[in-house]
């Protein structure tokens, strides 16, 4: 299994765009998300998934802040990581993982943690990700814990702390500036 990761511009952003719906319906389960009378994932009154992806658009508009990739597998789209830079990052980190995204069949394949890893060795610096710390989500906890302690041998660190705009988050954070990591 070969696994790529791309960066998407314009001309194929539509493909995370396609696979956006499907990333907020497997977050429902865990956020307990219900769509909006339009059958949309979205709090306000979108009509349609053509006018969620508009909204979406800022992902294409800041090419050197943010980093929309998409993850393929054999070629075909396999899910997406969006990373930003700051102004759009917590705590002071350089990169923060705003969104990542693996379809089903692909999961439990080691998928999620070679296109993580390309992410990260992308982008030097300090790193943040946050998930949802409930019971819910033991499957991304596990991942993330597992992925971040083999990557950085250890050197990261976790908690578990309230944020400003999502309230309670499990935060991890690293450095993997080449001098950083053992």
């Amino acid at each position: 299994m070969q696994v790529t990761l791309n960066l998407t511009d314009q001309s194929t952003k539509f493909i995370i765009n396609n696979l956006y719906p499907l990333y907020l319906h497997d977050l429902s389960e865990i956020w307990e998300w219900k769509p909006n009378k339009y059958g949309v994932f979205e709090d306000d009154e979108i009509l349609t998934l053509n006018e969620q992806n508009k909204v979406f658009d800022i992902w294409w508009s800041k090419q050197s802040i943010l980093f929309p990739y998409l993850i393929k597998v054999d070629d075909i789209p396999a899910g997406f990581a969006l990373v930003a830079t700051p102004p759009y990052t917590p705590h002071d980190s350089d990169f923060y993982v705003n969104e990542f995204f693996i379809l089903r069949s692909y999961r439990g394949k080691g998928v999620a943690e070679k296109a993580a890893i390309k992410v990260f060795n992308n982008h030097l610096g300090t790193w943040e990700l946050q998930t949802n710390p409930n019971g819910g989500n033991k499957r991304a906890q596990t991942f993330w814990r597992k992925t971040i302690e083999n990557y950085t041998e250890g050197n990261y660190q976790e908690e578990v702390s309230e944020t400003e705009d999502d309230g309670n988050r499990l935060i991890f954070r690293f450095n993997n500036s080449r001098n950083t990591l053992k």
